[in-house]
């Protein structure tokens, strides 16, 4: 009996039906099988989490949900993804695969060189459609930008009205159950995932919490609903980039002249950081290697012989000493979200005041953060542990933030209970207080601060000082400029020479 023959669509990180264009290429061509293939092999990296899984899960269902209606549900299936291929391919053949490109993590990369070699063996044409403004094989950053708007602007494409059904599937419920990540810490604060969630969210910014994006997203006592709060639903695709820009352009149009005051400012600010998504991702596409090597390889040696195992531990725990530092790690692990100041000051403290070489904080953060996106990630990361060699050093001072950023100190009290009883004028600084003090507050068994962040910090800046004074430092540091640096006009290069203030004031994903 001959075998009939099927479009496949390989869902990744592109869990959605609208603004698919795989999806809708592969309709137009036959029979659609929509598949998710879960893989042991990637969740036994040490970036991946539980709070990922859930996620992923709870998208996969919308997803399912959506597929259903359109008459073929989605194919869930766990395993090496070319021996799932070939036995998809032996029972239905194959005629084509379809899939967004994605710039994941090494594994990802090599899993997905691995399919293409695959693909070119058994004759099966693999159609890969960019997701985001992200350019594959890139010889000159000149003209990126435009080529990003170009992008954002086209058409959102609509999903399919009919798929007929190609095999009966079972609904997803958690595909990933017996599967061990790196870290299984709960998350009862975070984000839920999938497709109506994410409109939601989408919705809510742009009709009522935008207003207050400008000014309200560097505390972490506002930010938490000023912020945009898309990212996680941006790093696994329940919506499109696109989606996002075109709406927030729209938004923009009808709040002009519109009130209540705060609308434009707000959004216009927002519309210009969905620019940095891109921007950041194009880098890690075209250096791989940096979720393992220092961008500056100048830097190479600084901090790798130094690493204290103690002092990262009190770190990712949460009891450093310093209020603000232990409050943001306590609410990110509890919610797997902060914002991109916190994030900044987290990774900050580790590298400059704990002297701790930035990847094993990367990944602990990784495993925090429910909207991980690699190609984010590790260029943030390094960014500030200055040891990219084209952004100025910003040393986050953690009291005088926890002044800015929690004067009254609410946020502290919230996330360091230990503290809770401590007078708002030493709650920042509870060491200064003597033993009877601490006794009386209730505070005795908060830590003492594991460094002298002052001394921590000058000791810091002194050193990386004297490593980027190193023969051939600069060259260096202009052919990454050259290579990775932001064209587009109207925001910021990456370096500034003779400038003391930081340059690519560049937000994370947090920030969407």
């Amino acid at each position: 009996m001959p075998r009939s023959s099927l479009q496949l669509v390989w869902f990744k990180r592109d869990l959605r039906v609208a603004d698919h264009v795989p999806l809708v290429e592969a309709a137009r061509r036959g029979p659609v099988l929509p598949v998710y293939v879960v893989e042991p092999e990637l969740w036994a990296q040490p970036d991946t989490a539980r709070r990922h899984q859930a996620f992923i899960a709870e998208s996969l269902r919308d997803l399912d949900r959506a597929l259903r209606a359109m008459g073929q549900g989605l194919l869930v299936q766990r395993g090496d993804v070319l021996e799932v291929f070939a036995d998809l391919h032996r029972r239905f053949r194959i005629d084509a695969i379809h899939a967004h490109e994605e710039t994941g993590n090494a594994w990802t990369f090599e899993r997905d060189k691995r399919v293409r070699a695959w693909c070119r063996e058994q004759g099966i044409p693999l159609h890969e459609t960019p997701q985001f403004g992200v350019v594959r094989a890139l010889g000159d950053r000149d003209g990126w930008a435009k080529r990003w708007e170009a992008l954002m602007g086209e058409t959102l494409v609509m999903a399919p009205g009919r798929l007929p059904s190609v095999v009966e599937t079972p609904r997803p419920v958690d595909p990933f159950d017996g599967l061990e990540p790196a870290s299984r810490l709960p998350t009862p604060g975070r984000q839920r995932g999938g497709i109506e969630a994410a409109q939601a969210t989408l919705d809510s910014f742009l009709n009522e919490r935008g207003r207050h994006y400008r000014g309200g997203i560097s505390s972490p006592l506002s930010a938490e609903t000023a912020g945009s709060r898309f990212s996680p639903y941006i790093a696994y695709g329940n919506l499109s980039l696109r989606h996002i820009v075109q709406a927030t352009r729209v938004r923009i149009a009808r709040a002009k002249g519109e009130p209540p005051a705060g609308w434009i400012g707000s959004l216009r600010q927002f519309d210009r950081r969905l620019h940095w998504h891109c921007h950041f991702i194009q880098k890690f596409e075209q250096r791989p290697e940096l979720e393992f090597r220092n961008m500056h390889s100048g830097f190479d040696g600084m901090r790798e012989d130094d690493f204290d195992p103690v002092k990262f531990e009190a770190w990712a725990e949460g009891r450093t000493g310093y209020p603000l530092v232990d409050a943001c790690m306590r609410f990110l692990t509890h919610t797997g979200w902060l914002n991109f100041r916190m994030r900044a000051m987290l990774m900050s403290f580790a590298g400059y005041q704990l002297w701790l070489h930035w990847r094993e904080p990367a990944l602990h953060l990784a495993r925090l953060f429910t909207d991980y996106e690699p190609g984010i990630h590790y260029c943030q990361c390094q960014m500030q542990n200055g040891v990219t060699g084209i952004n100025t050093l910003r040393i986050y001072n953690p009291v005088k933030q926890a002044q800015d950023q929690d004067p009254e100190g609410e946020f502290v009290r919230r996330w360091v209970p230990e503290l809770e009883g401590v007078p708002t004028a030493a709650i920042f600084e509870p060491w200064k207080l003597g033993e009877a003090d601490l006794k009386r507050y209730g505070a005795q068994g908060y830590p003492p601060p594991i460094v002298d962040h002052q001394a921590a910090a000058r000791e810091a800046r002194r050193i990386v000082g004297e490593f980027r004074k190193q023969p051939g430092f600069r060259g260096q540091a202009d052919r990454i400029q050259h290579e990775l640096g932001s064209r587009r006009s109207g925001i910021a290069p990456t370096r500034r020479p003779r400038k003391k203030k930081a340059v690519e004031k560049s937000p994370q994903q947090s920030l969407f």
